[in-house]
């Protein structure tokens, strides 16, 4: 009697539509602008490279159960916006593995208004599905009338792109889509969406592995904003 034969992992170019979101990402850090900063070119350089450095590795695709939490309720309403704008490319390309996601909150503990208001879902990095271990990259949805509470991210560099809805970061303006907004390590901020559309936000987060694969996030509701 012959052995099983164990079956093939999957790879990223086996799922054409995780490659497509992918590229999308890697458009936006490499042809989108960095407005003069350098903070922001050397963060987007520092992107594109682990994207592209993740994409020749072609590395395994890990099978994660799907998740939805009560925010997801406007996910449709937030990829529609999207592909009216600027940023249609990557809403189409997420509608395309819109049932492949795990959506989820990142704290022990979430307020039960928040709760009702926020989720994340992360596209690649230590938790897949495209694995990955010095770079993150997912997306977070609010329902309209959102505040998300102070926090911040220990030796985490992150940057939002924005693909739906506006919003503001410590009630300094107001983004629409397409901005790209930079927290560097440690920098506490609070997002606020408006009143009647839901806020779609593309992520990336760089530091140290160990680090990204345990972010310890944690809310610090209470306390003003640094800068």
């Amino acid at each position: 009697m012959q052995d099983p034969v164990a079956p093939q992992a999957v790879r990223l170019m086996d799922k054409p539509n995780w490659v497509y979101l992918l590229r999308e990402f890697e458009t936006l850090y490499r042809h989108g602008s960095n407005g003069g900063s350098v903070a922001i070119r050397s963060h987007r350089k520092r992107v594109r490279d682990r994207l592209s450095a993740v994409l020749t590795r072609n590395p395994e695709i890990l099978s994660r159960e799907r998740a939805q939490k009560p925010v997801t309720a406007h996910f449709a309403r937030a990829l529609d916006l999207g592909e009216r704008g600027g940023m249609q490319g990557m809403a189409r390309a997420l509608r395309e593995v819109r049932t492949a996601l795990t959506w989820e909150y990142g704290y022990d503990k979430v307020p039960r208004g928040l709760s009702q208001k926020y989720a994340y879902c992360e596209i690649l990095g230590p938790n897949g599905p495209v694995m990955a271990g010095d770079l993150v990259l997912g997306f977070v949805l609010f329902a309209p009338k959102t505040t998300y509470p102070q926090h911040s991210h220990h030796e985490i560099e992150e940057s939002y792109i924005s693909v739906a809805g506006a919003w503001s970061e410590n009630n300094g303006a107001v983004y629409a889509p397409g901005s790209l907004i930079l927290n560097r390590p440690d920098h506490e901020h609070r997002i606020t969406t408006g009143e009647r559309e839901p806020v779609l936000l593309a992520y990336a987060w760089t530091g140290p592995p160990e680090r990204l694969a345990n972010p310890g996030m944690k809310l610090t509701m209470g306390r003003k904003p640094k800068g």
